[in-house]
């Protein structure tokens, strides 16, 4: 059984075929499915994946920070209103992404740290999205820090003193199709990292493991990651699978 901790099922870009594309991957293995939230214009989709696929896919809520613009009030309130009438998995993906856009970035912070309560509150797992940001992430962290603070720092694509860092406020490091690329550099301390604090993950339809690099990510390209933690670990495809999902388990709590 394998995990993907952090897929995008509900994409536009899986209109033609998910129904398709959802047989591949469980035919790859993968029997779980955890979907991040966006933004509001995307939770009608995610509903609908959910209620299609009842039994596999597993939702969170959230505001992603690139969705952090000047209406954000209005989408927080919208994560606030869902997290309160339904269940979800996790409150996610959040955090701060500088790449794109600088402007917003006091916005962002209130927005990941708010999220961050909420997910206390709840007792409820985050999912982090950090790019351009590891600092200004762990300066949140460090003032949110507590026992009842766990996560996940998807996509990780850190140092190996950031990922020791991201490791000590209890979360587990996400681990995709970036750790195949040549230039991914991950792949060159993860050995490192124990395997205990380590997810498998896809992003699909984005980052495409290699040999698929530059096309639509799927779910059952999570097999292309789990090879290459065999040849980072020296341990078997099976344990692979295994412990990450344990870890996921761990994580989620299901």
């Amino acid at each position: 059984m394998i995990t993907d901790t952090h897929t995008h099922l509900y994409s536009s870009q899986f209109n033609e075929d998910q129904a398709a594309m959802m047989q591949r991957a469980k035919e790859a293995g993968v029997s779980r499915f955890f979907i991040p939230a966006i933004d509001s214009s995307h939770t009608k989709s995610m509903l609908k994946l959910e209620e299609d696929f009842p039994n596999d896919v597993f939702l969170m809520m959230g505001l992603h920070p690139t969705s952090v613009q000047t209406n954000y009030l209005e989408e927080l309130a919208h994560v606030k209103e869902w997290i309160d009438q339904k269940d979800f998995y996790a409150i996610g993906e959040i955090g701060i992404d500088l790449y794109w856009d600088k402007s917003f970035l006091a916005e962002q912070q209130e927005a990941f740290r708010t999220q961050i309560k909420w997910a206390k509150e709840k007792k409820l797992p985050i999912v982090i999205h950090c790019r351009d940001a590891f600092d200004e992430i762990f300066e949140v962290l460090e003032s949110e820090k507590s026992d009842d603070l766990r996560g996940i720092f998807h996509c990780f694509t850190g140092t190996l003193e950031q990922a020791k860092k991201a490791i000590s406020y209890n979360m587990k490091l996400g681990i995709g199709g970036v750790a195949t690329f040549k230039n991914g550099k991950i792949d060159k301390f993860l050995n490192e990292i124990d395997i205990n604090h380590i997810v498998l993950e896809t992003d699909a339809p984005y980052l495409a493991p290699t040999p698929f690099r530059g096309k639509r990510n799927e779910s059952a390209y999570i097999t292309n990651v789990a090879d290459k933690l065999v040849d980072i670990y020296g341990i078997s495809f099976d344990e692979i699978a295994e412990i990450t999902t344990q870890n996921s388990k761990d994580v989620f709590g299901i």
